[in-house]
């Protein structure tokens, strides 16, 4: 079954909200209107009881019964609608007017109330009484006050059926206007689910206009907007990354072929067969650096690596790293040097990664005969570790860019070893990441510094173990 618009079920609510309010003022209006003909009628009758009062204890002026008659005929003759009656204990009519109407058999009506009404034929009255005195009588008398009341009943009766036609042409009209209003009301709406549709790849920097946004769709659209600016940023990365690929798997594919292709070209001797095998294995082992990255990072995009938390002393592993590095720091006359101790919650053969990635990159760029300087410092909550190295300073604009897969400041340039994807640094964001801390990048007066800031260890706190099934080796 096909879900009601947005639109009609807007309308639909707006036509039953003024629906509901017409006939709450409908019905208002009709006890509003009965009560003050009730009142009118209630008014009238009292009044034209005491006048007859005043007029049989002569204190309308006579105390004469043929002048009280007169005067009963006077008062209450010229009122069609209105008819009366006096009557004795004994139920003796002693006066009653041309129209009067015999009055019913029950008149208590409603406990309490001095009127009451009854129904004779096509007609409805309303009835009042009180006992009077005529002059110098000592019996009392009945005086019974009737009010057709059949013509209020018709005017009501046709105020209801007024105020019906009214209800049901509100009605329509309301669910017009309500229509209306709910289209014009849901452009925004509209317009966003259009953009949406016909977003591709190459539209990704299409937004939709803020000016004629109501503010209660500012928000969304803004959401929208920004959605629309992160996928544009992610498939601009994802199609450069897609370059840089295809780029850096080129080169050693390139590289296989051309060397393979020269020695199948003639028959060679042992000697040479092997040395282009070795030069293959280069080549071979670039392209197992980058593919393995690639799988790290890949796992780790879609939340696969999971560290096992310990408590980790920074300082034997940097220690034992640069007895890795010791050698290759030798030939160029590098000084490795160390500082500060701190303990860390976080994966042992993570961490090694980390700052072996740090330190290779520091050695790749610091020139001959100077030092790489690792600094350990405790700060609050975090423990932070800096690799800073002397050499050529990076432009601004390049430093946040750093952490990006494939990026190089030089993109004519290719980086150090042929064995070096340009994956290490964004290996290390991704290990940082992991363990919730952050890494950035300072570079200036000659030195470059790499700071990741890691959790440190607290030993009164409890820490989940999470177990790594594919803890990424070291490289």
């Amino acid at each position: 079954m096909r879900r009601a618009s947005l639109t009609l079920r807007l309308s639909m609510m707006f036509v039953c909200a003024v629906v509901a309010v017409l006939v709450v003022a409908g019905f208002t209006f009709d006890a509003f209107s009965q009560h003050h003909f009730k009142a009118l009628d209630r008014q009238a009758m009292t009044e034209k009881l005491e006048s007859i009062r005043q007029i049989m204890h002569g204190k309308a002026g006579s105390a004469d019964s043929s002048e009280v008659v007169l005067q009963l005929q006077a008062l209450l003759g010229a009122h069609q609608e209105l008819s009366a009656s006096i009557t004795t204990k004994d139920g003796k009519t002693i006066f009653a007017t041309p129209n009067a109407v015999e009055h019913p058999p029950s008149h208590s009506g409603v406990p309490g109330e001095d009127m009451w009404e009854w129904t004779a034929g096509d007609h409805m009255y309303r009835g009042m009484r009180a006992q009077v005195r005529l002059v110098n009588e000592a019996e009392p008398l009945t005086a019974w006050l009737s009010l057709d009341i059949t013509s209020h009943l018709h005017f009501v009766e046709t105020l209801r059926w007024w105020l019906v036609i009214g209800l049901t042409i509100s009605a329509l009209v309301s669910a017009a206007l309500g229509w209306l209003v709910a289209r014009s009301g849901l452009k925004p709406v509209a317009q966003v689910t259009q953009v949406a549709a016909s977003m591709s790849a190459g539209s990704l920097k299409e937004r939709i206009p803020m000016d004629a946004v109501p503010r209660e769709l500012e928000s969304l659209v803004s959401s929208f907007n920004a959605m629309l600016a992160r996928l544009e940023e992610s498939f601009v990365r994802l199609s450069n990354f897609s370059a840089d690929i295809a780029h850096e798997l080129r080169t050693p594919i390139s590289n296989l072929r051309t060397h393979t292709e020269v020695i199948l070209a003639k028959k060679r001797a042992p000697e040479i067969y092997e040395e282009n095998l070795y030069s293959n294995l280069e080549d071979l082992n670039r392209l197992s650096s980058i593919i393995d990255g690639m799988l790290f990072l890949a796992k780790s995009d879609n939340g696969l690596v999971l560290p096992a938390k310990e408590k980790i002393e920074l300082r034997p592993v940097v220690e034992k790293l640069f007895e890795y590095y010791q050698l290759l720091a030798d030939d160029t006359g590098v000084k490795l040097q160390v500082s500060g101790h701190g303990a860390v919650y976080g994966d042992g053969t993570m961490l090694d990664r980390m700052i072996s990635n740090l330190l290779s990159n520091a050695l790749r760029y610091t020139p001959p005969d100077s030092a790489i300087s690792v600094r350990i410092n405790p700060n609050g909550d975090m423990i932070s570790l800096s690799v800073q190295n002397p050499g050529e300073e990076i432009a601004a604009e390049h430093l946040p860019r750093l952490f990006d897969r494939f990026y190089r400041a030089d993109p004519a340039r290719r980086e150090g070893a042929t064995n070096n994807a340009g994956l290490g640094l964004a290996i290390v964001k991704s290990l940082v990441d992991v363990h919730g801390g952050t890494v950035g990048c300072a570079s200036g007066a000659g030195h470059t510094t790499f700071t990741i800031s890691l959790p440190a260890w607290d030993s009164d706190a409890h820490h989940p173990t999470y177990t790594n099934a594919a803890a990424p080796s070291l490289g």
